[in-house]
């Protein structure tokens, strides 16, 4: 980031641009003014995910509410890799944890999904997005991956889009090392790597109709993520750096 740029970051849905004013809601106002004791005339990094990152400056400071206004651009919007995770609940903690790690390795939408031995179908999306945010804010990311309702596997596969690459993660022994797998995909994709999503599947593994399943698409590219079997939140995470160091924007 910019010397200039405000240390304190924050995400907004208004739109953002030269001399936009942004009101506060409330929790948004208690965090820059009680907790990060901020004041009028003081300057906020802003962000939505669409118009850039924006130095804003206090107008209004309240405890209640408050008022920004933009003065200069600091970064334009950049769109990061064409990147899903779609992973099946686990616990709530841990699942706050994925959705966390997600945003900051990159993945542009987060999709739960519900597999025969999924052992959590509830899930909070407006909890998953708010960890999502938080992300966002403190790690100087321009864009806010989505969250999408849960859907079951097999639903998500039924609708599957045209033209997006599948990478399973597999305990099975015969899949290939993911590294090699991608790397291999990426040469045959050709220039730039197009819409890929990253599976991680239930801590009780796929059921032998779901792995079938996933094994006769020709979409899926089955991976090993190496010879010790990691626990679902680890998996997400070492899943989304090997695609981002393989074919994402960690290539140099």
């Amino acid at each position: 980031m910019q010397q200039d740029a405000p240390k304190v970051r924050l995400f907004v849905d208004a739109p953002l641009g030269d001399g936009a004013a942004v009101a506060l809601e409330r929790a948004q106002a208690h965090y820059l003014f009680t907790v990060m004791r901020l004041g009028q005339g003081d300057a906020v990094a802003l962000f939505n995910g669409r118009d850039g990152e924006w130095r804003a400056v206090a107008t209004e400071a309240g405890r209640k509410g408050g008022a920004l206004r933009c003065a200069a651009l600091l970064r334009p919007q950049a769109e990061g890799p064409d990147l899903d995770l779609i992973f099946a609940p686990i616990k709530k903690a841990r699942t706050d944890f994925i959705a966390e790690k997600a945003c900051e390795m990159g993945a542009r939408r987060l999709i739960p999904c519900l597999t025969r031995f999924t052992n959590a179908e509830r899930v909070n999306v407006e909890r998953l997005r708010a960890h999502a945010v938080e992300a966002a804010e403190q790690c100087e990311i321009l864009s806010v991956p989505q969250v999408l309702a849960p859907a079951p596997l097999a639903a998500l596969l039924d609708a599957w889009e045209a033209g997006r690459r599948l990478m399973v993660c597999d305990e099975a022994r015969d899949a290939p090392p993911a590294m090699d797998a991608l790397r291999a995909a990426g040469r045959e994709a050709g220039s730039g790597p197009g819409p890929w999503a990253v599976l991680i599947g239930p801590e009780g593994g796929f059921a032998p109709e779901e792995r079938a399943r996933l094994s006769e698409a020709p979409f899926v590219t089955r991976v090993s993520l190496g010879p010790r079997v990691l626990r679902a939140d680890t998996a997400a995470v070492a899943a989304l750096a090997l695609w981002q160091a393989a074919l994402g924007d960690w290539r140099a």
